[in-house]
């Protein structure tokens, strides 16, 4: 089973690792290469800013706080009785 597994990586079809994934728990080593064992080609995943396969680095979330009018809310709660 592990020659088909090295093979698998080998062949040509799937790349290394770049630069970005590394720390991701994904990286498997087949003779000194480094690969991700879930994506073909990385370098494709982080072209859009960040890998969602990546376990090592965890997206920005933004929160924007909204300023409510307090006479338009409670016109709004007096409707909802």
């Amino acid at each position: 089973m592990q020659a088909i597994e090295t093979a698998k990586y080998t062949d040509g079809t799937f790349q290394p690792i770049i630069e970005k994934c590394e720390g991701c728990e994904r990286i498997i080593e087949v003779e000194g290469t480094r690969f991700c064992k879930t994506y073909i080609s990385p370098e494709a995943k982080w072209r859009h800013d960040m890998c969602n396969f990546a376990t090592h680095a965890k997206p920005e979330l933004k929160l924007v706080k909204v300023r409510v009018n307090p006479l338009k809310a409670s016109k709004r709660a007096s409707r909802r009785k």
